[in-house]
Formats: structure tokens, sequence, C-alpha cells
């Protein structure tokens, strides 16, 4: 019984969902990366700035992005081209929240940080769902922008 749950914990979604990390801050984005890689997905890559971001965005289904990278405060237009351009579900991850709650399209929403790992995981399993026409539960730390159709 035990095998059971712990494998339907581990493996919640498909396993072709792949996960974006666009953070500068590099322990934050490999924290990011262990909780993806312990729900058994794939991280598509991690990037620091817009340019590598959008290098990398045809490898990717989901993004987490912060506002403030490397490169500035490019986070929030780079989060709506990664939605808008290569239909990646986006959730921003950001300790300055205001700053994208105006953004009507595009993006799914904003996890304030600190982010703990067990809602990294919901807004994964959330975003996946919202991808696949499911149904999930909105992680309680996750302020959706737009319902998915």
């Amino acid at each position: 019984m035990l095998a059971n749950v712990s494998s339907r914990r581990l493996s919640p979604q498909p396993p072709e969902q792949r996960i974006l990390i666009v953070e500068d801050e590099f322990l934050i984005a490999l924290d990011v990366a262990d909780t993806v890689e312990a729900m058994g997905l794939q991280v598509a890559g991690l990037a620091s700035g817009r340019s590598h971001a959008l290098a990398l965005a045809q490898a990717a289904d989901i993004a987490f992005v912060d506002v403030n990278l490397a490169d500035g405060r490019t986070g929030p237009a780079l989060g709506q081209e990664l939605a808008s351009k290569y239909g990646l579900t986006v959730i921003y991850m950001t300790a300055n929240p205001e700053e994208v709650e105006r953004i009507a399209t595009g993006p799914l929403g904003v996890l304030t940080k600190p982010v703990m790992p067990h809602v990294v995981e919901q807004s994964i399993g959330y975003a996946v769902a919202s991808r696949m026409g499911g149904i999930a539960p909105v992680p309680r730390e996750l302020r959706v922008f737009q319902r998915p159709h």
C-alpha cells in the first residue's frame, strides 16, 4: 500500500512535461530543479536572463520566471513572450508580486518568494492540469491571473 501511495505522489503528471526555470539566484534555481526532478519531471533548463530563456523555450512546457533577472527587470515581458509566442504555461516566482499583478493575459499566475517545495509541486500540478484541460486545486499561495479554458 505504501508503494502505491508513493508512486502516485512521485508521478502525478505525464513525464513529457518539461520545466524551464528562469532565475538568477542559482541556489533558488537548484532548489526548484530538485523539486521538479523529485516529481519525476524533466528540467528543460536553467536560465538567468532573457536571451538564454528564449533559447530554451522550445524545449519546455512550463516556466517559472523571476521578475528581476541577471539582465535587469526583464521577467514580466519575458513571461508574456514565453506564454504568447512559445505556448508555455508561465508562473512568476518573485519577491515582488505587485510588479506582475496587472498582467491580464498570458502567464498563469504568481507565487511570492520564498516558495516552499510543496508549493512548487502543487503549482506544477495545477499548471499541468490547466495545460491538459484537467482539473486540479489551485494552491493557496498561487495568485492566478486567468482561469484556463
